[in-house]
């Protein structure tokens, strides 16, 4: 970042950010490290005589830098909030050196340091690049759906799921396993109607609430990993044992997934 050109550079790319936003940004660099909070940025940026939403406009103004850095609120790389405080610039500084020719600039005319130019930010518990948050909880989403669709179709055709167990079982052992279809889908139902809109919401405290009730949906999605066996008779017995062994993982993925974009970050 120079301020005396008023430019910001991401990987040797101009972004686009001019006025308030890029003043936020330049209060933020000036105190790296420190929090700046939300009366100072008030006092510095809007003066007293003028009558805005302060609130609305500082947080567009934090939207777009973040959108600038390609930070996010929630897995903060750059600009932290600190709720009811203000906000804390916490990726470390690289001064760029002055050419011989060059009016000397002022400490803060510096080049932020894109660590992640040179290696991708590690998630802190597992170890891995930290994905968008998009993706990951895009991934969620899509499994509560499949969850969804195998609940719902399994109800409608329980008859014949009803059908094909007695083909292939002793009558008490095909009403037990229609019953426990017809109860597990009654149950998984609302649960994956949850999750959903959790995730669909962004709701932050998901991730806890996942890890809460994992052992109620791992042992749900164990007892549904058995399905592709009914369709042994459709698509061979390969197939339904590898269908099987995937569905195994999947409530494992989940709570990956949920880690991944739900992760805290450590306090400085």
């Amino acid at each position: 970042m120079d301020l005396t050109a008023a430019e910001l550079h991401k990987s040797g790319m101009k972004m686009r950010l001019q006025g308030q936003p890029f003043q936020v940004l330049t209060l933020l660099l000036e105190r790296a490290g420190e929090v700046v909070t939300r009366e100072e940025l008030q006092q510095k940026l809007w003066p007293s005589d003028t009558f805005v939403d302060f609130d609305h406009s500082l947080n567009t103004a934090i939207n777009k830098v973040r959108e600038a850095l390609g930070d996010s609120a929630s897995s903060p790389r750059y600009v932290e909030t600190l709720a009811r405080k203000g906000y804390r610039f916490i990726a470390p500084l690289q001064t760029e050196p002055t050419k011989a020719n060059a009016v000397p600039s002022p400490p803060i005319a510096s080049r932020v340091q894109q660590s992640t130019s040179q290696s991708p930010a590690l998630h802190p518990e597992l170890e891995v690049p930290i994905p968008r948050r998009g993706i990951t909880r895009g991934l969620f989403a899509l499994i509560q759906l499949m969850y969804l669709i195998f609940y719902v179709t399994a109800l409608i055709r329980l008859h014949a799921i009803q059908g094909v167990a007695d083909s292939l079982l002793p009558p008490w052992a095909a009403t037990t396993l229609a019953g426990t279809v017809l109860v597990t889908a009654g149950v998984g139902i609302p649960l994956r109607c949850y999750l959903l809109s959790s995730v669909a919401f962004d709701h932050q405290r998901l991730a806890d609430k996942f890890q809460q009730i994992f052992l109620v949906v791992l042992a749900l999605d164990e007892l549904w990993a058995v399905a592709p066996f009914l369709l042994t008779q459709q698509i061979g017995l390969g197939a339904a044992f590898a269908a099987c062994a995937a569905l195994l993982y999947v409530p494992f993925s989940e709570r990956t997934l949920l880690r991944m974009a739900y992760h805290r970050r450590a306090e400085n």
